[in-house]
């Protein structure tokens, strides 16, 4: 790679962990309730809103069932709106180009997908939804969507703080504050920007252009800006154009592509350091933040490297450069022009370690071992990952690998000063075990199944494997970027994935916080000569080195079936 493409890499990661630190802090007084800047001004706005959910049930400590219970069933009552506004679409207000009300089957996939802040799509935005269903189905469930994976995220880390398991914070309360102090504010600004640079924010349907031809052009329109913002700062994805961000109205300017590009990476890794404020150890909050650096840029540099080395199918008919180094440019098949190798690969490596979903390019025109990249990301799940699901799986590996250590050494296995027992680790493998299981059996079963096989774009074939093994990794991950050669637009698909969806998001949720419900109820040990320490280099190798083994040994023989073997084929002169 050139000395440019590092500079690009390690700037965006420079300036992203740089703002990172001053969030985290902001972070973590938005959650325990410390005075802030934005006090005066929404103090007045949660507080209306308290009033309107129930002043009494605002202000109450909830214990781990209590905040579940109570999250699930507003996740439910958001996710039937959602599912009602697309079913009835052609009956409601802002449908300018009439466009007929969703398939229930496909509205069930689109409802449970931005209601878990996965954003998968099998529809074309800018030819199936009118503007009120883009706002209120789609942009209103990216805010909540986010702060609920975040709200959760911080009632596991009081769990570490407190000695009572009533007191892990209150749901509506925390889901209020986080989207009145953080999100709401910054999309409002960051809005602004999108619309200086091309973006467009209107409730007009669309224009009619006048081509040098003579012809005519229809050009779609709509409140783009607004979503585009929450789409990536909540690590969403879903794209109001069915071109994402490659869309020039989504994605106009090298500038948006390096803010969007910033929204998808600062707010995942300062949860990071908000968990180091908020336990009183910003030295454990850098061990995990080291951790997951160390795995974001190893891929993402090995994603740039591969694209931009190309193909030797290309190389082989002569297109190569004068120093024999591979074809001109690597590997631009699928790649925005506008963004070129380096800025497209950074951002499907980015959208997929910090699992956003949003794509500048075609992930299915990748080579073997960039998609294997996108993949792994996803498969592992906390290279930082999204609004607090990323910072969770990380938190299990931490727990199986202080388990495990403590054991080895002949120690109690404790961590942050609450002892790590039997229970505590049959849930936390419940959870580990659920991803990889909505991944892999469903994807067994759709290469089997007559209904699966159809949608695929080169039955039998590696790469046809690997778009439905990305399909469901993808849905598992709360991603919902996608290998586009596979038609995810049927009845099997959509409700697979949509289940798969469900499945990976909930459950492993509900687990995490029965753990923390546990832990509540144990007593802090204080930190003796024979405490297992976890804020410590050698205990973040440890940490690393769980997540690889783990998490790369459990899905290693799937990457042999698809990217890894399709690399050796390209490497031998074939093509899918």
């Amino acid at each position: 790679m050139t000395a440019q493409i590092w500079v690009q890499i390690v700037l965006t990661f420079l300036i992203g962990f740089l703002i990172s630190i001053p969030t985290g802090r902001y972070l973590a007084y938005v959650v325990s309730g410390r005075k802030t800047w934005a006090d005066p001004l929404f103090d007045r706005v949660d507080n209306f809103l308290y009033l309107l959910i129930g002043g009494r049930i605002c202000s109450q400590a909830m214990t781990w069932k209590a905040y579940t219970i109570h999250m699930l069933m507003t996740n439910l009552i958001m996710g039937v709106i959602i599912y009602l506004i697309l079913v009835f679409q052609d009956y409601l207000p802002l449908n300018q180009l009439h466009f007929p009300g969703m398939e229930p089957m496909l509205a069930f996939n689109t409802a449970a997908s931005f209601i878990t802040n996965t954003d998968w799509q099998g529809y074309g935005g800018e030819t199936s939804l009118s503007n009120f269903s883009q706002m209120t189905a789609i942009t209103f469930p990216m805010f909540t969507s986010a702060t609920t994976g975040f709200v959760v995220a911080m009632a596991f880390i009081r769990a570490f703080t407190v000695q009572d398991e009533s007191d892990l914070g209150n749901f509506y309360r925390d889901l209020i504050r986080f989207t009145t102090r953080v999100l709401m504010p910054a999309v409002f600004v960051l809005a602004l920007l999108m619309i200086w640079q091309g973006s467009p924010q209107t409730l007009s349907a669309g224009v009619t252009a006048h081509t040098v031809p003579g012809g005519e052009q229809a050009i779609s329109l709509g409140p783009v800006a607004a979503l585009e913002t929450i789409k990536h700062m909540g690590t969403n994805g879903g794209g109001f154009f069915n071109a994402n961000a490659a869309h020039p109205f989504e994605n106009p300017t090298p500038i948006t592509n390096l803010v969007l590009l910033l929204l998808m990476i600062v707010l995942p890794s300062s949860i990071v350091l908000c968990f180091g404020e908020m336990i009183g150890s910003r030295r454990q909050g850098w061990v995990l933040y080291g951790v997951m650096g160390v795995m974001a840029i190893a891929f993402m540099t090995v994603a740039v490297a591969v694209e931009q080395a190309g193909t030797p199918v290309l190389k082989e008919a002569g297109i190569e450069t004068a120093a024999g180094g591979g074809q001109p440019g690597g590997n631009m098949e699928g790649k925005e022009t506008r963004f070129g190798i380096a800025q497209s690969s950074l951002f499907a490596a980015v959208t997929t370690a910090f699992t956003t979903g949003s794509v500048n390019s075609m992930h299915e025109s990748y080579t073997p071992l960039g998609g294997g990249v996108a993949l792994m990301q996803m498969m592992l799940q906390c290279v930082y990952g999204g609004k607090g699901v990323g910072f969770l799986n990380a938190l299990v590996y931490g727990l199986i690998a202080v388990f495990v250590s403590g054991l080895m050494a002949g120690r109690t296995p404790e961590f942050l000063g609450k002892k790590i027992e039997k229970s505590e680790i049959i849930l936390v493998s419940l959870t580990l075990l659920i991803h990889p299981l909505v991944i892999l059996l469903p994807t067994g079963i759709s290469l089997i199944a007559p209904q699966g096989l159809a949608s695929i774009t080169g039955p039998g074939s590696i790469h046809g494997y690997s778009e439905v093994l990305y399909a469901f990794t993808s849905s598992a991950a709360n991603n919902g970027s996608a290998f586009a050669g596979l038609n995810a637009n049927t009845p099997w698909y959509n409700l697979g994935t949509g289940l798969v969806i469900l499945i990976g998001r909930y459950p492993p949720i509900i687990f995490l916080m029965a753990v923390a419900g546990s832990v509540a109820r144990k007593p802090t040990s204080p930190i003796t000569i024979g405490t297992l320490r976890t804020d410590t280099f050698q205990f973040g190798v440890v940490w690393l080195a769980t997540i690889l083994v783990v998490g790369a040994l459990t899905f290693f023989p799937a990457l042999v079936l698809g990217p890894i073997a399709e690399y050796f084929a390209m490497q031998s002169g074939l093509t899918f």
